[in-house]
C-alpha cells in the first residue's frame, strides 16, 4: 500500500502565528495603529529626529559608544548623532575600492556588497564604531556613493557634523539640502524605522538567532527587499502618477486598470484591514514641502484625485474587503518631492528600517534560540514503502 499523505497543515505565509515576544513595535492593523516603544508613529514622526529614533529602539538593546557590550544603556539623541557622523566616516572609507564593482549592479546589490565590506574589527579610525551605528551609518554612505558613480559622479565624502537626515540628502545630491527638505526626510526615516515582523526584519532575525551577527543579518535582510513584494512598491506608484495627463484622467484609467485585473500600487496591505497610520503621517510632510524651494503641490493635488479615485473604485469592486491607501503610495509623492530617483526608493527604505533591523538583532540574541520550523513533507514515498 502506498504510503499515507497526511492532510495539509502548513500555514504557508505564517499569517497569525506568533514567532517572537518584543517590546519594539504593536502593529495593530484592525485598528490602523503602530505603536513603537509605547508611542504612537504620529508622535514620533515629524518630532523627533531620525537619532531619536534609533535611541528609542536601541534603548536596553544595545551597546552605547564608547562603553562595553554588556552596558545596553541607551545614549542620548545628542550623543548618537556624532557617532553616527563619526561611523559614516568611518564607513566612507571603504566607497572607492568597490566603485568599479557596482557600476552595473542593480541599487540594492550595490548596498549589500558594501555592508559586507565593513568587518569586525577593520572600520577606519582609532576605535572601530559599534556595529549597529556602523550598519546604519553605511547604509547612507554607500547608497549614495555607488548611486552617484552610476551616474558619472564622484561620491560626495559625508560630513559628521550634520545629521543624518541632513547628510543622507547632501551625499545624494552634491549640495545642501533645504530645512524642510532635511525635516521630510528626518520624518520619513523614523515612519519606516520599525514595524513588526515584516519579511526582511524576519529574516534579519533568523541570520540572528545563528549567532551570525548584526552585519550578516543587515545584509540578509536586504536581500528581502530584493523582491517587489517587499520594500519595492513606490517606485511604480510614480509610474501610475506618470501615466495619468491630470487629475480628471485619474477615474477612467483606474477603472480600466481594475477591469484590466491590474493591481493598483499603493493600495492594501498585508496587515491594516483600515488605512495605514503612516500614509497620513507622510501626507502631511508632503503638504508641508509646497512652502520650500520646489513646490511639489501639483504631484500632491494629481495624488489626492488618484487617492479618493483609487478608494471609490476599490470599494465599489470588493465590498467585503477594504482596501485603504498605505505607506507606499506618500512615500513615492515624497522622495519624488525631494528629488530622490524612484530605483533608489528602496536604499532610503533600508536607511530608516536598518535601525528597526539592528534592534530585531539583538532581541533575537537575547531569546538565545535557533529559529528551526519544521516542514511537512508531501513529496513521493521512498520506493521500499510498497507492498
Amino acid at each position: 500500500m502506498p504510503m499515507a499523505v497526511a492532510a495539509c497543515t502548513a500555514n504557508e505565509g505564517l499569517d497569525g502565528v506568533v514567532v517572537a515576544q518584543t517590546a519594539l513595535s504593536d502593529v495593530d492593523g484592525e485598528a490602523g495603529r503602530l505603536v513603537v516603544r509605547g508611542r504612537r508613529i504620529e508622535e514620533l514622526a515629524g518630532r523627533v529626529p531620525f537619532e531619536e529614533m534609533a535611541r528609542l529602539l536601541w534603548k536596553g538593546l544595545a551597546p552605547s559608544p564608547g562603553q562595553p557590550a554588556a552596558n545596553a544603556a541607551a545614549p542620548s539623541a545628542a550623543d548618537l548623532a556624532p557617532a553616527l557622523g563619526l561611523a559614516r566616516a568611518a564607513a566612507y572609507e571603504h566607497v572607492a575600492p568597490l566603485l568599479a564593482a557596482t557600476t552595473a549592479l542593480p541599487a540594492i546589490a550595490a548596498l549589500r556588497l558594501g555592508l559586507a565590506s565593513l568587518r569586525p574589527g577593520t572600520a577606519a579610525g582609532t576605535a572601530r564604531p559599534l556595529d549597529h551605528i556602523l550598519a546604519t551609518a553605511a547604509v547612507p554612505v554607500f547608497a549614495s556613493a555607488f548611486a552617484r558613480h552610476r551616474r558619472g559622479l564622484p561620491p560626495v565624502p559625508p560630513d559628521p557634523a550634520l545629521g543624518h537626515a541632513a547628510d543622507l540628502l547632501r551625499m545624494f545630491r552634491g549640495e545642501p539640502a533645504s530645512p524642510a527638505e532635511v525635516s521630510a526626510l528626518d520624518a520619513y526615516l523614523v515612519t519606516v524605522a520599525e514595524h513588526g515582523m515584516n519579511a526582511s526584519t524576519f529574516t534579519a532575525r533568523v541570520v540572528a538567532s545563528t549567532r551570525a551577527g548584526v552585519l550578516p543579518a543587515v545584509i540578509a535582510a536586504l536581500c528581502a527587499l530584493e523582491g517587489p513584494l517587499h520594500g519595492g512598491a513606490p517606485g511604480p506608484v510614480l509610474d501610475m502618477l506618470d501615466a495619468l495627463a491630470g487629475p480628471e484622467d485619474a477615474g477612467a484609467w483606474i477603472a480600466a486598470e481594475l477591469a484590466a485585473g491590474r493591481r493598483l500600487m499603493g493600495f492594501g496591505h498585508r496587515i491594516y484591514r483600515v488605512r495605514d497610520p503612516r500614509a497620513d503621517v507622510l501626507k502631511a510632510q508632503v503638504a508641508r514641502l509646497r512652502l520650500g524651494a520646489r513646490d511639489p503641490g501639483s504631484r500632491l493635488d494629481l495624488a489626492e484625485r488618484v487617492e479618493r479615485e483609487a478608494l471609490a473604485a476599490l470599494a465599489t469592486l470588493r465590498p467585503g474587503r477594504r482596501l485603504d491607501t498605505n505607506v507606499e503610495f506618500y512615500t513615492a509623492v515624497l522622495l519624488d518631492a525631494l528629488r530622490i530617483d524612484r530605483d533608489l526608493f528602496t536604499s532610503i527604505f533600508a536607511a530608516g528600517r536598518v535601525a528597526g533591523w539592528t534592534a530585531h538583532v539583538f532581541e533575537q540574541e537575547r531569546a538565545n534560540r535557533l529559529i528551526r520550523p519544521q516542514s511537512e513533507y508531501v513529496g513521493p514515498p521512498p520506493a521500499d514503502s510498497a507492498q
